[in-house]
């Protein structure tokens, strides 16, 4: 399978954070949910497949070509959300329609207006009087609208009621429909990446933890809850993550079934995406 995104090494150090021996592959057609706490290394992970900073080593190729080497055809071909949207707040999305088609070759006012009148933003207002919901919308549509073949969204459904945020994740699916385009999304709902992903990749302190299948973790992955004469008797291979509560452990463990083969322990419950996450940075070994 033929991959949109390739990253290989990468590492960028700062005084008080390092982002270490990144290494991802998004195949074509698939959207990869990016997951970690506040200043895990999700968006300078972002910034750096954008070649908007400088990294220290690794190689990152998307349409399997060098982005350094070839940014400006790259780009061409992506689309983008951050949190800084780079567009002057004093703008109306009429006035950003005229910006936009002079810096995308395949820019698309009609689909641009499509999503403005879908996303009920008006056409004549400056967005500084918009609500968060409503910038985050003309972002998306702004990010949508020439085309691309990659997707790039850091926190895209933030600020959007539930129903809005559904009717997004429908657009994304949407999108990569063809198997031609891909979706790399930094986001800390969860529960919405559960719903669209097809990969998670988890960062913690400026390493990839593990970047796996999401179906594999949901199905997969559990968390046992033992009383600590049951503890004692686990081999500490067999579990991920311990967290110790006031009367009994908590365990992760990668595969249910095999867990309960080994041992006689009645509770082992379901893992979503949240509680791996926060087994994996509050609990121990």
């Amino acid at each position: 399978m033929e991959n949109i995104l390739e990253i290989k090494n990468l590492s960028k150090k700062y005084d008080d954070f390092k982002l270490e021996n990144i290494n991802l592959e998004l195949p074509k057609g698939m959207i990869m949910g990016l997951v970690g706490e506040n200043g895990a290394g999700k968006t300078t992970t972002i910034r750096s497949i954008l070649n908007m900073i400088n990294v220290d080593s690794g190689e990152i190729k998307i349409f399997g070509l060098d982005t350094k080497k070839h940014e400006k055809e790259v780009k061409e071909d992506i689309g983008i959300v951050l949190d800084d949207s780079f567009l002057s707040e004093y703008l109306t999305p009429k006035d950003i329609n005229k910006i936009m088609k002079k810096m995308y070759k395949n820019w698309d006012e009609k689909i641009y207006f499509n999503y403005i009148k879908e996303f009920d933003l008006p056409e004549n207002k400056i967005s500084k009087g918009f609500s968060n919901g409503m910038k985050m919308k003309l972002k998306i549509a702004v990010a949508l609208s020439h085309h691309p073949k990659f997707l790039i969204l850091d926190e895209p459904t933030a600020g959007l009621d539930p129903v809005a945020r559904n009717d997004l994740l429908d657009i994304f699916q949407d999108f990569i429909e063809d198997e031609e385009h891909g979706i790399l999304v930094s986001s800390h709902i969860t529960s919405d990446l559960e719903h669209i992903a097809d990969y998670i990749t988890f960062i913690n302190k400026g390493e990839i933890i593990f970047s796996k299948d999401k179906n594999e973790l949901i199905d997969n992955y559990g968390i046992v809850k033992c009383t600590e004469d049951e503890f004692k008797k686990i081999d500490k291979d067999d579990y991920l993550m311990m967290k110790k509560r006031k009367y009994e452990y908590d365990l992760l463990v990668e595969n249910k079934s095999e867990f309960k083969k080994k041992y006689d322990i009645d509770v082992i419950d379901n893992a979503n995406i949240e509680e791996i996450m926060v087994m994996y940075i509050k609990g121990g070994k």
